[in-house]
């Protein structure tokens, strides 16, 4: 049965929230688990659906995982058979797709679902395809299937047609076992990538150029087992930020790490929002006063683009007129139609571009997620809105932020999920 938010806007948030474990660190993290037959630890891990769905796949797969705390899991992953794959619960996630690199290590042949995900736009793996190619893979496809074959992988230079994070995740892992070096040019630098590229490092992997665009991988005949704690979410950071700063009160976020958000924070300074940066904190207050902006994601250290959605709420408060722009995705900007229905003034220039005019004020109605961030970023518009607001598809929301409305709870959000 699907689930709902009803949200009764205008409440004054207050109190402290805590950051979880990142979703982008956590997926490829836990599929690197498949490149060693030893045990690895992982801490941190966010209870979230994506997480979990993975976790559910490897186990499925004959992996030992054992929890030996709410959010720390033991895996070994000696006896996998990629025969067991769950193909339904591969199709319902991206993070699916970065058990190709290290399966492509583990086994010389198999198959593999097209992945699922978000609906903001094509989203091919052409980049993954044609990387894993030049190190040796024969990639086939046939109706909803991939097929992988290999005798051996060769390290080699390789350009990365785009700054893929997932290209580059997969790529790094399957390149750490083999033969030679490769020269990954045009790699993704996110945070995310970097914290995998530690917990390779932990596992006895050869990786220079970490948190660059130009990344040297030394292939190795083994990896071992190893103990790692995940990053904290700058997306849900980024999240708690903007709903403290458009709603009355002042809100703690701890558990940040402020580098990996230094663009971020820079266009909230521009925009007009109050807040103090700690060391691995953050302290947000009620900022009523906005201008507009002009907003383009990048890759990083560029605006991330899972924070557009959000910070396109943000815009709708902000006095004048602000421009928004994603590059990459077509159908990123799915839920300001729905803030539009809530009384946003917004101009819809072309799949990638959208004008927002400010400051308008939101009124509560009945809305839909599309995605995990534009699910979001309506919680947001919810919490700002005058009456009530009921969010569907929320399932949406929980494959990337872990009980996103107990923590708003906390913080004196009247928010309430119902079936």
């Amino acid at each position: 049965m699907s689930e709902k938010f009803i949200i009764q806007g205008q409440r004054p948030l207050n109190g402290v929230v805590e950051i979880s474990g990142s979703k982008n660190a956590a997926g490829p993290i836990l599929a690197a688990s498949l490149l060693t037959d030893e045990d690895v630890v992982i801490d941190n891990i966010p209870l979230i659906g994506d997480i979990l769905n993975i976790i559910e796949v490897l186990k499925e797969m004959g992996a030992k995982i054992e929890w030996i705390a709410q959010k720390k899991v033991r895996i070994n992953t000696k006896d996998i058979d990629p025969e067991k794959i769950n193909f339904d619960k591969i199709s319902q996630t991206r993070i699916s797709v970065l058990l190709i690199g290290p399966l492509i290590v583990r086994f010389k042949e198999f198959k593999f679902a097209r992945p699922g995900g978000d609906r903001i736009g094509v989203r091919p793996i052409t980049t993954h395809l044609e990387a894993l190619r030049r190190l040796g893979v024969e990639v086939s496809s046939q109706g909803d299937f991939y097929y992988f074959k290999r005798d051996r992988l060769k390290g080699r230079e390789i350009v990365l047609k785009e700054f893929s994070v997932t290209a580059t995740e997969n790529l790094m892992m399957a390149a750490s076992l083999a033969e030679g070096e490769t020269k990954i040019i045009g790699a993704a630098a996110e945070p995310h990538v970097q914290d995998l590229g530690v917990f390779l490092g932990a596992m006895g992997a050869k990786i220079k150029g970490l948190g660059s665009h130009i990344l040297f991988v030394e292939g190795v005949n083994k990896l071992k087992g190893t103990s790692h704690k995940i990053i904290p979410d700058p997306i849900e950071v980024g999240t708690f930020a903007i709903a403290g700063c458009v709603t009355p009160g002042q809100v703690e976020i701890r558990n940040v790490c402020p580098d990996h958000l230094a663009v971020f924070f820079d266009k909230l300074e521009e925009i007009g929002v109050k807040f103090k940066k700690g060391s691995n904190s953050l302290l947000v207050d009620y900022s009523p006063e906005l201008k507009g902006v002009k907003v383009q994601a990048l890759p990083w250290p560029g605006f991330p683009t899972d924070l557009l959605p959000l910070i396109s709420v943000l815009l709708t408060q902000a006095k004048g007129k602000s421009l928004i722009h994603d590059p990459l995705y077509e159908n990123r900007f799915g839920h300001l139609q729905e803030l539009k229905k809530m009384g946003a003034d917004i101009e819809l220039v072309d799949p990638h571009r959208a004008l927002i005019f400010g400051k308008t004020p939101l009124r509560g109605l009945r809305i839909e997620s599309w995605d995990i961030r534009a699910g979001a970023s309506l919680v947001i518009a919810g919490l700002m809105a005058q009456g009530q607001t009921i969010l569907e598809n929320i399932f949406q929301i929980d494959r990337g932020y872990e009980k996103i409305e107990e923590k708003l709870q906390k913080l004196g959000a009247d928010i309430k999920r119902i079936k």
